[in-house]
């Protein structure tokens, strides 16, 4: 449940208006960030070595988007348990075990992500695998705990029937096989729209409808913040495209023209750069109408949704 301070600042921002979202946007990843670390396995026993790896994977930092936008939906919608907990650490978990995949040398061969090394360079490919799988597992293990924190199971199984479907062949990892099979080969714009939706939209479709629907949404309303966050995904990931080629290693924590130097195609290299720019902000834009469609209030997410588009790291 919001504490004090969570309170005081929705009334300064009803107030006011308005809020300084960078701020709040610390002081929130701060909160997601413990509710996460409650769930991580204790590093000990004879395979104390994949508990390292995974803490260590999931430690190393990040936006903690995907779990923050499903408690702002769940907030949304009326929710105020500890039963969108769970799901909160197992989409961060999920999050946390494609990077590591998505590092190794069999994918894009990076050697540093969030200003650390990668899994891979740290505990050795075989363990990176592994890792990356326990944490797959663990998520799923992590969010049917949500069954001892709620009144409605049902809803609570429903959660995790989405979780799943947004993760896999359908979703996450459907994504990742397509931009597998056409790494080194020109990808037409349907097939990379198709990448985007599954490989980065899936997974935030999944944090915000589980929020929503914990939260108590309608069916109806759960379509439009499955449409809402699909158009987040490829907007984010468009805007991914656009800081390879602008921002700075520094900047980012990670290497710069890394899709130029696995030679990917991507919305950028499609479009140009101004199209790209231009693309994000209508995407934007329309998640925000549907966001205004939904009941409730919520400044901070929809300046959420508004900052991470339009981000430099």
């Amino acid at each position: 449940m919001p504490d004090g301070k969570e309170k005081r600042v929705s009334a300064r921002v009803q107030e006011e208006g308005k809020m300084d979202i960078r701020e709040e946007l610390a002081h929130r990843t701060r909160q997601v960030e413990a509710v996460v670390e409650q769930y991580l396995p204790e590093e000990a026993g004879h395979q104390k070595t994949i508990f390292e790896a995974m803490n260590y994977s999931v430690r190393a930092g990040g936006k903690r988007l995907r779990p923050m936008l499903m408690q702002e939906m769940y907030r949304l919608f009326g929710g105020c348990g500890q039963e969108i907990e769970p799901f909160m650490a197992a989409i961060e978990m999920i999050h946390t075990s494609s990077l590591i995949h998505d590092d190794l040398p069999c994918m894009d061969n990076d050697e540093l992500r969030r200003g650390l090394p990668t899994t891979w360079v740290k505990y050795g490919y075989d363990m990176a695998v592994l890792a990356g799988d326990a944490l797959l597992i663990y998520a799923v293990e992590t969010a049917v705990k949500a069954c001892a924190a709620t009144e409605n199971a049902a809803a609570v199984a429903q959660a995790v029937g989405m979780l799943a479907k947004k993760t896999g062949i359908y979703g996450m990892i459907g994504g990742q096989v397509v931009d597998v099979q056409l790494t080194n080969q020109p990808i037409p714009r349907e097939k990379l729209d198709f990448i985007y939706r599954l490989k980065t939209g899936a997974l935030l479709e999944a944090s915000m409808m589980i929020g929503a629907l914990l939260g108590g949404a309608g069916q109806r309303d759960l379509e439009k913040v499955e449409e809402m966050a699909s158009l987040i995904g490829v907007a984010f990931q468009i805007q991914d495209d656009i800081l390879d080629v602008t921002a700075t290693t520094e900047q980012l924590g990670k290497p710069v023209l890394s899709d130029e130097k696995n030679q990917k195609t991507t919305y950028v290299t499609l479009e140009g750069l101004d199209r790209a720019r231009q693309d994000v902000e209508e995407l934007s834009d329309r998640a925000i109408v549907l966001l205004h469609e939904l009941p409730g209030e919520n400044p901070f997410l929809e300046g959420l949704i508004r900052m991470l588009i339009i981000r430099e790291k």
